[in-house]
C-alpha cells in the first residue's frame, strides 16, 4: 500500500527536524564557547597565548573531524544516524566539562569528546539540508540562510545565559546547561524523526550492520586518544592540522582529475569559494580570542543612551552580538535574494562574497579606530555593537553561503566529503586566526593594567586585520571574470 502524496512529509517538515536538533546543538556549542577561553585563563591559569592556541587547535580538530564524519554518514552508518550519534557524544562532552575537575587533562579529555561528536554531527546535518532541497538552487540559498539564522537563536540564548550563570553560580552549571539543552534536542528528534524518513544517504535506508557500528565505535575510542595527545602537545596539534589540510588538497586534485569535463567548472568554482570562506574564518576566530579579551580588559560593560544605563554585557556575552545581528539581518537578506530571483536578477555567490569581505574590513576598521583613539579610557560598548553588525552581515554573505557553494557546485556522490573538506579548510583558518590573535597576547602584569597599556596592542592587531580584509576584497574582485565564466559553464552543463 502506497502513502498518498498529502500524507508524505513536506520539505518544510523535513527541514524543521534538522533545524531543531541543529538549534540545540548550537546552543550547547556556543554556550561552551562563550566561557571556555575565560575558563582556561581565569580558572585554570592559562596565559593568553596558551589559551588562544589551545582554542585554535581545538577549533581546527573540531572542523577537520567532519571530513571523516561526512564519510561515515555517506558510506557507513547513514547521515541521519551519524548526526544523532554525534549529538549524543557532544552531550557527554559538555557534561564532562560540567564536572569541572579543574585539571588540564580533564579539560583535554572533554574537548576531545566534543571534537569527535562535532565531527560526526556537523557535516551530516548540513548534508541532510542539501539533500532536502537538492536540484533547486534558489531554495538552497534561501534554506541555508534561514538555517543559518535559526541556529543562531540557540547560540544567542546560550551566549547570553552561560556567562551570566558563570558569574552567579560558578563554572560547572553553565556547562551542564549546555549538555541539558542538547539532550532536549535529541529528544525532539526522536519525537519527529519520521518527518525525515525519506531523506538521507544510502545506508540510512538499510538495516544497521553490526560490524560497521562496532568499527565506528572502536574508531571513536582511538580518535579520542589521539585528540587528547594533539590538545596536550601544541606542536603535534599544529602538525596534524597541516597534514589534514594537505590531505584534503590532494584529494581535491584527485577528484578534479577524475571528474568529467561537465563537472570541472563547478568544482573549480567550489574550490575557489571554499578558499575564500576559509580566509573569512581567520577573522571570525577573533570573536572568541582577541575580541573577547579586548572586551574583558578595554571595553565598558554598560550600554548607555542619553546618560541612562540600558543594560550591561560581560566579556563573554559580547559574542552574542554576532547571532543577534545574524537574526536581524537574515530575513532581510532572504527577502532580497528571493526578490532578485523573482525579477530575474542574478546576484552570484562570488559577488556576495565580495560584499561580505567589504563589511568584514569595515568591522576591523571600526575596532582599529576605537582602540587607537581610546587613550586610557574604556571603549564604548556601542563600538562592539556596530562593528559586530558589520562582521556578522559579512558572515551571512560568506560563511552561510559557503555551505550553499558545496550544495550547488559539488557532485552529489561526494557531497558529504565536500562538506567535510569545507570544514577542514575552515579549521585550518581558525588555527591561523588564533595564531594571529597571539599578536595581541599580553602577560598577567599588562593584562591587569589600565587601558593605556593594552589598547595599543589591540590597535596594532586590528589594523593588520583591516588591511588583510581590504586586500582580500581587492583580490576577489580581480577573480570575478573567472568565477563568472565557471558559473556559466556549470549552469550550461547542468542544463539551466
Amino acid at each position: 500500500m502506497t502513502a498518498s502524496a498529502s500524507s508524505l512529509p513536506s520539505r518544510t517538515q523535513s527541514f524543521s527536524v534538522v533545524l531543531a536538533i541543529e538549534l540545540w546543538e548550537r546552543f550547547g556549542f556556543y554556550g561552551m564557547q562563550g566561557i571556555l577561553l575565560l575558563y582556561m585563563i581565569q580558572r585554570l591559569g592559562f596565559s593568553d597565548a596558551q589559551a588562544n592556541l589551545l582554542w585554535g587547535t581545538f577549533s581546527a580538530v573540531c572542523y577537520a573531524a567532519p571530513a571523516v564524519g561526512g564519510w561515515v554518514g555517506d558510506k557507513v552508518l547513514g547521515a541521519r544516524r551519524t548526526m544523532v550519534l554525534g549529538a549524543v557524544v557532544l552531550t557527554v562532552g559538555y557534561a564532562l566539562l560540567g564536572v569541572d575537575l579543574g585539571g588540564q587533562m580533564a579539560l583535554f579529555a572533554a574537548l576531545a569528546v566534543i571534537a569527535v561528536g562535532n565531527g560526526l554531527f556537523k557535516s551530516n546535518a548540513a548534508n541532510l539540508v542539501r539533500r532536502i532541497y537538492e536540484g533547486d538552487d534558489t531554495r538552497i540559498d534561501v534554506a541555508f540562510t534561514i538555517y543559518y539564522m535559526s541556529i543562531n537563536v540557540g547560540s544567542t540564548l546560550s551566549l547570553l545565559l552561560t556567562p551570566w550563570l558563570q558569574e552567579k553560580y560558578g563554572w560547572s552549571p553553565p556547562f551542564l546547561v549546555c549538555a541539558a539543552g542538547l539532550a532536549f534536542g535529541v529528544a525532539c528528534y526522536t519525537l519527529f524523526h519520521k518527518w525525515l524518513a525519506r531523506v538521507g544517504s544510502r545506508p540510512d535506508f538499510e538495516p544497521v550492520v553490526f560490524s560497521r557500528l562496532m568499527a565506528v565505535l572502536g574508531g571513536m575510542v582511538l580518535v579520542l586518544a589521539v585528540m587528547v595527545g594533539l590538545l596536550r602537545y601544541p606542536a603535534a596539534g599544529r602538525a596534524c592540522v597541516w597534514v589534514a589540510a594537505l590531505a584534503v588538497g590532494c584529494v581535491w586534485v584527485v577528484l578534479y582529475r577524475r571528474a568529467s569535463a561537465a563537472v570541472r567548472p563547478g568544482l573549480r568554482l567550489a574550490y575557489l569559494l571554499i578558499v575564500q570562506t576559509m580566509l573569512y574564518f581567520v577573522f571570525y576566530q577573533q570573536m572568541v580570542t582577541s575580541l573577547t579579551l579586548f572586551a574583558l580588559r578595554d571595553v565598558d560593560s554598560a550600554f548607555t543612551l542619553g546618560g541612562i544605563t540600558l543594560f550591561h554585557m560581560s566579556a563573554g556575552q559580547f559574542q552574542a552580538l554576532n547571532p543577534v545581528w545574524i537574526m536581524l539581518a537574515s530575513p532581510l537578506l532572504s527577502w532580497v535574494y528571493k526578490s532578485m530571483a523573482d525579477k530575474g536578477w542574478n546576484f552570484p555567490i562570488a559577488e556576495k562574497f565580495i560584499v561580505g569581505f567589504s563589511l568584514v574590513s569595515l568591522s576591523f576598521l571600526i575596532w582599529w579606530w576605537s582602540a587607537a583613539t581610546g587613550g586610557n579610557h574604556l571603549v564604548s560598548p556601542w563600538v562592539m555593537f556596530w562593528a559586530y553588525g558589520a562582521l556578522s552581515i559579512g558572515e551571512l554573505l560568506i560563511s552561510a553561503l559557503g555551505l550553499a557553494v558545496v550544495a550547488r557546485y559539488a557532485p552529489a556522490n561526494v557531497g558529504g566529503f565536500m562538506m567535510g573538506s569545507y570544514n577542514v579548510s575552515n579549521g585550518v583558518a581558525m588555527y591561523l586566526g588564533s595564531a594571529l590573535a597571539n599578536l595581541a597576547a599580553v602577560g598577567p602584569a599588562v593584562a591587569s593594567a589600565d587601558p593605556a597599556q593594552t589598547l595599543p596592542v589591540y590597535a596594532g592587531l586590528f589594523r593588520m586585520l583591516f588591511l588583510l580584509g581590504a586586500g582580500c576584497t581587492l583580490l576577489f574582485v580581480l577573480c570575478l571574470p573567472f568565477t563568472r565564466r565557471w558559473d556559466a559553464q556549470h549552469r550550461a552543463a547542468q542544463g539551466r
